[in-house]
């Protein structure tokens, strides 16, 4: 048999997919849909030079890097690790994942994600925001990496298009930033009469500029005040939310950074001992008690990844992976805590609702 030439195998195969299921200018534009390119990609993979490693006798291994704990991100790892099945990968028996947790100390990431470079890991999933996908990035410019975060790779430098990465970085975009205004809006849809709000950010997220400029042009529509609040470690979320209630905040809006996702139980505690209506990133804090949220489903988004992942270690290139964004937004509403604070959900939002929990 002659040997590997990704040239003659991947190369053609990815380019086919992409021809076969986007248009001309969605090729120029923007990243393929998951669907699109999956269904495609697991049927007609080609040769498979990272998977050959799995028949030795030391499995290819994973790096998944994240900002987040392992407490925090268990259910989203559980999702990963199903996308990982679906292309064929199981954890302990054909592939093993070395995990690196930052636990909210950005600084930590860059030397967890060095570790992984020196454990010559088979591939990096960069897990938990744009500063993980730059540590992991910073760490290697040959090791594949895959990431999900949720500002533009493009914008950012993380990648050369949408469409075709160019480089060892490809991943899932979910849009937290394009969908912080439209949250904004959907608060004060719920509080017609509240003329202040608040936007928790991180304040060394690297989405901080596109957050303000999201935020600042959606305050101008509404015609309200926004208490922009920078938030630098667990410790500050009393602070700030003992603040922001003096000051009789309307509403407080959440951005979809690691820092807040990590600690959702804390959140939505402190949003409910000083009855402030806010709206989260993810439905994961409105099925532990959370208002309300408006944004893409994070456990699809992490079986994406693992698919991703997959694809990868099965020969696909990075550099010809499409980014993927997350293509669905969903609006849930949890009843019972509206109901709790003295509110009633308009008709505008009961016809746009996704899902009502009670």
């Amino acid at each position: 048999m002659s040997a590997y030439d990704p040239k003659r195998t991947c190369g053609p195969f990815v380019a086919s997919v992409l021809a076969a299921t986007m248009p001309a200018s969605g090729r120029r534009e923007a990243g393929l849909r998951r669907r699109d390119f999956i269904s495609v990609a697991v049927g007609g993979m080609c040769a498979t030079p990272l998977l050959a490693l799995a028949q030795k006798s030391t499995l290819p291994v994973i790096g998944f890097l994240s900002s987040a704990s392992p407490t925090g991100f268990r259910h989203r790892v559980a999702a990963f690790k199903e996308g990982l099945s679906q292309l064929g990968f199981v954890e302990g028996q054909n592939v093993s994942i070395e995990y690196r947790w930052a636990e909210d100390q950005y600084d930590k990431l860059p030397n967890l994600a060095a570790e992984l470079v020196r454990k010559e890991v088979a591939i990096i999933v960069a897990a938990g925001g744009s500063q993980t996908a730059f540590a992991a990035k910073s760490a290697t410019s040959t090791i594949p990496i895959v990431f999900m975060q949720g500002g533009d790779p493009v914008q950012l430098g993380l990648v050369a298009s949408l469409n075709r990465p160019g480089g060892n970085v490809t991943g899932i975009t979910i849009v937290t930033v394009e969908t912080l205004q439209k949250r904004l809006e959907i608060l004060k849809e719920l509080l017609p009469k509240a003329n202040s709000f608040a936007v928790l950010v991180h304040g060394l997220n690297p989405n901080k500029k596109s957050v303000l400029g999201e935020i600042n042009a959606a305050a101008k529509v509404l015609r309200v005040r926004v208490d922009v609040t920078e938030i630098a470690r667990e410790s500050d979320f009393d602070s700030a939310f003992e603040t922001l209630a003096q000051k009789g905040i309307g509403g407080i809006v959440l951005t979809g950074d690691p820092i807040f996702t990590n600690h959702q139980e804390r959140l939505v505690a402190l949003a409910t001992r000083y009855n402030v209506p806010s709206i989260y990133p993810y439905r994961d804090f409105v099925i532990i008690g959370g208002m309300m949220s408006y944004g893409p489903n994070a456990l699809e988004t992490m079986r994406q990844v693992g698919e991703y992942a997959g694809l990868v270690l099965k020969g696909a290139k990075t550099s010809e992976l499409p980014i993927v964004r997350a293509s669905k937004i969903e609006l849930v509403i949890n009843r019972k805590v509206v109901r709790s604070l003295g509110l009633e959900i308009p008709l505008s939002l009961q016809m746009r609702v996704d899902e009502v929990m009670e």
